[in-house]
C-alpha cells in the first residue's frame, strides 16, 4: 500500500468545499492539487504539507512535524507530518488548511 486510503478519505472530505481539487500520484503517494498546484500529499499514513516559505519554520516547530526530505535533500516549504499528528480531526484540519492557504495563493496552472 503506497498510502492510507482512510487518511485519503478524510483529506478528500476536508478539501471538498474548496473546489478545483484534483488528485495525482506523486512522491510515491497521493497528491491533492489545488488549481494545478500541489497542496498536500499522503505518503503511507503520513501527510506532506506544502507550507510555502513564510510558514515553513513555524510549521516545523509543531509537534509531529519534520523536514520533508524525500530526495535526501530538505525541501523548503514542505513539511512531513507523522501519523501521530493526524489522528485528531482538528489537527488534520489545521494542516490541510495551511496547505490550502499556500496553494491557493499561487497562480493556477
Amino acid at each position: 500500500m503506497a498510502y492510507d486510503e482512510s487518511l485519503a478519505h478524510r483529506v478528500r472530505k476536508m478539501l471538498a468545499p474548496v473546489g478545483d481539487i484534483t488528485e495525482r500520484k506523486m512522491f510515491g503517494g497521493l497528491a491533492f492539487m489545488l488549481s494545478g498546484n500541489m497542496c498536500c500529499c499522503i505518503d503511507k499514513s503520513n501527510l506532506v504539507v506544502r507550507t510555502g516559505p513564510h510558514q515553513y519554520e513555524d510549521a516545523l516547530e509543531q509537534l509531529h512535524a519534520r523536514v520533508f526530505d524525500f530526495t535526501g535533500r530538505p525541501m523548503r516549504g514542505f513539511v512531513y507530518v507523522e501519523e501521530e499528528g493526524l489522528k485528531d480531526e482538528a489537527g488534520l484540519r489545521d494542516w490541510v488548511a495551511l496547505s490550502v492557504k499556500f496553494a491557493g495563493s499561487l497562480p493556477p496552472k
